[in-house]
């Protein structure tokens, strides 16, 4: 659309109409000869779902066509992430997704998350459904608690292991975290995913379901935890970590927030170890070994005087 010098509005596509109508149309046959189109339909559908636009069914038809032609399959690494990296950043990340899922992308550029369509759950934890549903609801929890796009990337990621899980064992998925690191890893190898995001993706993958577990488990597990997620060096790390974790326990049933103990209660432990005086420790004739079990003793203890203050 266009104005000219005497404000008269040049539309020749019917943008206004659409507008009003709050549709998502491509302009000319040219789209299907670009085939990123078609998730930057996607993510324009995650930027303004929140404002009620869909998008037109011509056009999502033919996304259809390009999806079934396979282009998508050709698009660079590079710039498949970058446009998820923006419709993560987005208002309604969710509707990235499911707008690909409708015009059968989603397992040409996703294949980890279309394979986990189709599997069940067990309903007394999952009443909302298959692996897929529970993953998107997952991703709205951690859109609501924060904009961090580690932490919703997390949350898209963290169940991948549940489609590797052999059928004669559903709907139980035990042993998915650790088949789960190995497909994300896989993921972010060939998406290219930076660091940060992967190293978030893989920690709330393997310790979510511990993480859940947090007011049960003895000081010694929950410092081992505290010391795979690298807590004493990258304290910074700790709080991504806990609000992906809260998003996968809030994703469920009927989505709505709720109250995460585990939060507070991992910064409290995390507080609480990293408060030990180990200043003495440098000119201690204790060898290396003999240091890392003092400070693992102590550690253990900080957490051992919360846990008890709580009963």
């Amino acid at each position: 659309m266009a104005q000219d010098a005497d404000g008269n509005l040049v539309d020749p596509h019917g943008g206004v109409r659409d507008l009003k109508a709050k549709i998502l149309r491509h302009v000319s046959p040219a789209f299907g000869e670009d085939p990123l189109r078609v998730l930057r339909v996607a993510r324009f559908a995650a930027r303004y779902q929140h404002r009620g636009f869909t998008v037109a069914p011509e056009t999502l038809d033919l996304m259809k066509q390009i999806s079934a032609s396979g282009e998508l399959q050709a698009l660079t690494p590079e710039r498949v992430w970058q446009e998820t990296l923006t419709a993560l950043n987005e208002h309604s990340p969710v509707e990235f997704f499911s707008v690909l899922d409708s015009c059968n992308g989603l397992g040409e550029v996703f294949p980890e998350l279309n394979a986990l369509k189709g599997v069940p759950q067990r309903a007394d934890f999952h009443p909302e459904g298959d692996v897929y549903q529970h993953t998107m609801m997952a991703v709205d929890a951690a859109s609501v608690l924060t904009r961090d796009a580690r932490v919703r990337f997390a949350a898209l990621v963290h169940d991948l292991g549940k489609s590797a899980t052999p059928p004669a064992e559903w709907p139980k998925h035990h042993g998915h975290e650790r088949r789960g690191v190995s497909l994300v890893r896989n993921l972010c190898d060939r998406l290219r995913v930076p660091t940060e995001y992967r190293d978030l993706a893989c920690m709330v993958t393997a310790e979510h379901l511990l993480m859940h577990r947090l007011e049960e488990l003895r000081p010694e597990t929950i410092l081992e935890l505290l010391n795979r997620l690298d807590g004493f060096r990258r304290p910074d790390r700790i709080r991504p970590f806990i609000l992906a974790c809260h998003a996968d326990a809030q994703g469920r049933r009927e989505g709505t927030s709720i109250d995460y103990p585990s939060d507070a209660l991992l910064e409290t432990y995390l507080e609480a170890a990293r408060s030990v005086d180990l200043h003495t420790l440098a000119e201690s004739p204790l060898n290396a070994e003999a240091k890392k079990r003092f400070v693992f003793d102590r550690r253990m203890q900080a957490i051992a005087q919360v846990q008890n203050r709580r009963k």
